[in-house]
């Protein structure tokens, strides 16, 4: 599949900073992109220039075919900070159709995409109340209609689901998979981990302005597995003990265990079967996404220790 963004060796220097330090990636069509990092690791800058917001100093964006040029380019972008963005004493209607016309729609065609969102986030009894009456989770909405209301080819959410209780949180999660199937994309930051184990298909993670990892979800939990594997027995076997593995921990006759260099888990399989023990069910235990950040950035702020 084409790629709609290419981001070639960006960097971006601050006087005691190197906020983007060399960074390269690509993003498919119709993709779902985790951008990850913690604090200060480099996501907003990196956000910001993919929106015309910053200059790079060095490096090159490509969009949608041909070099970025924020100028025109910028009305195909939909932008979601995690700050909010909208004017606190305007009435939430007319806020919507200021913001879907400076995004070069008709106020016809504004009006439309506008009644089409309301419905459908259940929204239409909020025209003519003003933003700064709205709960947090109310202006998280309004924030992400006026971001995709103007059918944007890339769309770029920061936190979205900040402030949203966990049946509006479902709601905009399925928002995302349709714009995504119809075919924007989406550029997802957030810090939760666990959201981005369910939504994205590819993920990059950056820590102090360089790229640690790139690779599909998938790639990712395999790349980082440790071999650990659980299993439950029809009964207690007479031997536990074997090279094969390790027992890890035990509760009755489910056991977690790792299976030993050298050793596969056929092995741990034989083992059982050869004493007659019947066995009920047998599972990989692959790290979350969250237990592999952790670890990366630990281990991304040791190496940047030892140099400095």
């Amino acid at each position: 599949m084409a790629s709609i963004l290419q981001l070639q060796n960006l960097k971006k220097y601050y006087a005691t900073q190197k906020a983007v330090d060399d960074i390269s990636f690509d993003i498919e069509e119709g993709n779902i992109f985790g951008l990850l990092g913690p604090n200060g690791a480099g996501k907003t800058t990196l956000l910001r220039m993919i929106t015309g917001i910053f200059y790079p100093d060095s490096g090159s964006i490509t969009f949608d075919g041909r070099a970025f040029d924020p100028e025109n380019d910028i009305i195909k972008i939909g932008y979601m900070p995690e700050e909010r963005g909208l004017y606190k004493k305007m009435k939430i209607g007319e806020q919507a159709l200021y913001l879907a016309q400076l995004k070069g729609l008709s106020r016809n065609d504004a009006m439309k995409q506008i009644k089409f969102w309301f419905k459908r986030l259940e929204m239409e009894s909020w025209w003519n109340k003003k933003v700064e009456d709205l709960s947090k989770g109310m202006s998280q909405k309004l924030q992400f209609v006026t971001t995709v209301l103007h059918e944007p080819k890339l769309i770029i959410l920061d936190e979205p689901f900040s402030g949203l209780d966990p049946v509006n949180a479902n709601l905009i999660k399925d928002e995302i998979y349709g714009l995504a199937q119809r075919g924007s994309t989406i550029i997802f930051s957030t810090h939760r981990m666990e959201q981005v184990e369910e939504i994205c298909d590819h993920i990059v993670l950056v820590n102090l302005g360089k790229k640690i990892l790139d690779g599909t979800v998938a790639e990712v939990k395999q790349q980082f597995k440790e071999h650990k594997f659980s299993i439950k027995l029809g009964g207690i076997p007479s031997d536990i003990e074997d090279p094969a593995y390790q027992v890890l921990d035990q509760k009755g006759n489910s056991f977690t265990m790792k299976i030993n260099e050298g050793f596969h888990s056929n092995d741990v399989l034989q083992h059982f079967i050869g004493q007659g023990v019947m066995i009920e069910s047998f599972n990989e235990i692959l790290p979350s996404l969250n237990d592999i950040f952790i670890q990366l950035v630990n281990d991304t702020k040791s190496v940047s220790r030892a140099f400095n």
